[in-house]
């Protein structure tokens, strides 16, 4: 590569290319004698900015750019090579001063020559002139017109593939699939591929976390030879590994905790001592400590020397947040009315990270005007993590509603105690006691009914996004054994929801999303079991289109009461218009039924429309119409809901 004023053309020699053995954290590394990826000291940080703002004009040219295959592509490289240059990026804004020009031209040689390398082409040339002068040549003290007239001009050259490429004393094949790194050879490190620079780098990556996944986190490379041949337009790249020793883990000293235990802390950390160092311990230790929300941020530091003993001691840096959180917030639908909630949270009662939280709701603003018409909410929870395990929690709590739907009025208190417990980063289970009284006010008359009974339930959840997925799976399953006393009846409630997305298009812009719920109740008849466990359809969270919990079993009269099976089945198609702006198109569909097992031959209520999406950083604000297909009496011609996250 040569970066002058004259063009260069690829002659028939060998150039040596030298990759840094060892590089900074953020991946600097040395090519031709030009390094990369290196952090600014703090004369680049400072450019010159004394001297009058100059205006300037850029002509930028690329020739003979052309694919390996022979096609062209002079379009696709002038385009990022424009954008990894400066002067052209900056080309409205007037130059810090002539030195501050030439400072900023200069650092474009080191850019494009970036640029250049990590699209595999190093026979190229580049010339960056201002006022026709070279800029690599003129003085600091040079006069230029106003406005100077600058021109960068880069013949790319051919692209380079791989010749040969290996690695020495690469990591041994692992059976186990959680060890298990990509190979480079599948990630374009094999003759025959494009030689990019970035791939040189990734190979070095790959191969150090191969040794580092099976124990050895010492790994590094302990030598490269990169070669590049102008005849033949190739580069021989080897690559050689210097495992280290084998690890495991020694104690864990913790710094920064004020208020929290730091014993319990590294207790929390799961890394028990003598263990095989695994760096997957390392990023699910940082996740459950992060779940405790208690800290800011937490971050492990390993030792630089394995003692004889193979045991590496480790550091773990935490800062704590405030042991206090007050929140708000609201949520409106034409159907539902508007509903305002708040709650308060103590992050850290004894040490352990105990939370206790408050909260309460009020909602159906709206709808009425009358106090003894809206829903209440209040209640009070209480989790003690790091029981058993480090990823098992106590959870206890009490919550008293009073909840107004066209069908009934529920006036209850629910207790609840159990655990939580989270198996990997995909799999999660709760088993609770929970139960109380509730009195319901509905077309049966007054009822009163105490249950109590074993909640447990399964989660299995594949999104890569929570609020916003693109690809992967939800699946929820719960197992509710109850015993209702007042009228004496066993029962049991199950309930299952699986959801899957799918994106497609460039950068995923498209998701086709799909949602599946299945409900029974074995037990009792519907007369003798408490509103609240019947099942219900209908609204923003279930099938768009219909009044809240409005579509259940129709009885004589036109009566409406809940179901003891269900059935609901939701698809959207998302696509994104902007990289802030998006819209949804969607249909639902739910069926409620009187049998314990759904009956997938009735008629089930449809409702369809159509939504707006704004993404921020928390997920995206939706915004939702929709029309029922089966209109009954109560329901909307037209519903609006208004949200946070999409609607599953």
């Amino acid at each position: 590569m040569k970066v002058s004023k004259h063009p260069h053309k690829g002659q028939a020699l060998l150039l040596a290319l030298a990759l840094a053995a060892a590089w900074s954290p953020a991946y600097a590394f040395k090519l031709f004698g030009v390094k990369f990826f290196e952090r600014p000291n703090q004369e680049q940080k400072n450019e010159d900015t004394i001297g009058e703002p100059v205006v300037y004009s850029v002509d930028f040219n690329v020739s003979n750019a052309t694919r390996f295959d022979g096609n062209s592509e002079t379009k696709d490289v002038k385009k990022t090579l424009e954008a990894a240059s400066a002067l052209w990026r900056d080309k409205d804004k007037p130059a810090s001063g002539v030195s501050g020009l030439l400072s900023k031209a200069r650092s474009d040689y080191r850019r494009l020559l970036d640029t250049l390398y990590g699209r595999g082409r190093y026979g190229g040339s580049i010339s960056i002139k201002a006022d026709g002068r070279e800029v690599s040549e003129l003085p600091p003290d040079v006069e230029l017109s106003q406005p100077v007239k600058i021109s960068v001009s880069v013949d790319p050259g051919p692209s380079f593939l791989f010749g040969r490429t290996a690695i020495a004393n690469q990591a041994p094949t692992t059976t186990n699939r959680r060890d298990k790194v990509p190979l480079p050879q599948d990630q374009g490190f094999a003759p025959g591929q494009l030689a990019r620079s970035g791939t040189i780098l990734k190979a070095d990556a790959l191969a150090t976390e191969a040794w580092r996944q099976q124990g050895y986190p010492k790994a590094k490379v302990a030598s490269q030879r990169v070669v590049a041949a102008h005849r033949t337009n190739t580069v021989d790249a080897t690559i050689e590994m210097k495992p280290g020793r084998k690890a495991y883990y020694g104690p864990v000293a913790v710094r920064g905790t004020d208020r929290m235990d730091p014993a319990f802390v590294a207790w929390m950390a799961g890394l028990p001592r003598g263990q095989e160092y695994d760096p997957d311990d390392i990023d699910r230790a940082n996740k459950r400590l992060m779940r405790l929300g208690v800290f800011r941020s937490s971050r492990f530091e390993e030792a630089n020397v394995i003692d004889p003993d193979g045991l590496m001691p480790i550091n773990l840096i935490v800062q704590e947040r405030p042991l206090h959180r007050f929140g708000v917030g609201a949520d409106y639908s034409t159907l539902d009315g508007a509903g305002l909630k708040a709650y308060w949270l103590h992050r850290n009662l004894f040490g352990h990270a105990e939370s206790l939280k408050l909260e309460t709701k009020v909602a159906g603003f709206g709808n009425t005007t009358n106090p003894a018409d809206l829903t209440y909410r209040a209640g009070v929870s209480f989790t003690r993590p790091g029981v058993f395990t480090p990823d098992s929690d106590l959870v206890a709590s009490v919550v008293g509603d009073r909840e107004v739907l066209d069908i009934y009025t529920r006036t209850s208190i629910t207790g609840l105690i159990g655990f939580n417990r989270i198996f990997t980063d995909e799999l999660s289970g709760k088993l609770f006691l929970a139960g109380g009284p509730s009195r319901f006010n509905d077309d049966f008359g007054i009822r009163d009914f105490l249950d109590v009974g074993v909640l447990g339930g399964l989660i299995y959840d594949t999104r890569d996004n929570k609020t916003d997925p693109t690809s992967g799976y939800y699946l929820d399953g719960t197992v509710h054994p109850f015993y209702e006393f007042n009228y004496g009846n066993p029962a049991v409630r199950m309930e299952a929801e699986g959801r899957a997305y799918y994106g497609f298009g460039k950068e995923r812009r498209f998701v086709l999303a799909g949602r599946l719920k299945v409900g029974s109740i074995v037990g009792p008849s519907i007369a003798e079991t408490a509103p609240d466990k019947l099942f219900l359809a209908g609204g923003g969270g279930s099938v768009r289109g219909y009044a809240y919990r409005n579509i259940g079993v129709e009885g004589p009269g036109g009566i409406v009461t809940g179901g003891r099976s269900l059935a609901e089945a939701s698809a959207e198609l998302r696509a994104h218009i902007t990289d802030s702006i998006g819209v949804v198109g969607f249909v639902d569909a739910g069926y409620v039924g009187a049998d314990s097992v759904p009956d997938f031959s009735q008629k089930f209520r449809v409702g369809v429309g159509a939504g707006l999406r704004y993404y921020t950083g928390l997920g995206p604000l939706r915004a939702d119409v929709a029309v029922p297909l089966d209109r009954h009496e109560g329901d909307p011609r037209l519903a609006f809901y208004i949200g946070l996250g999409q609607a599953f």
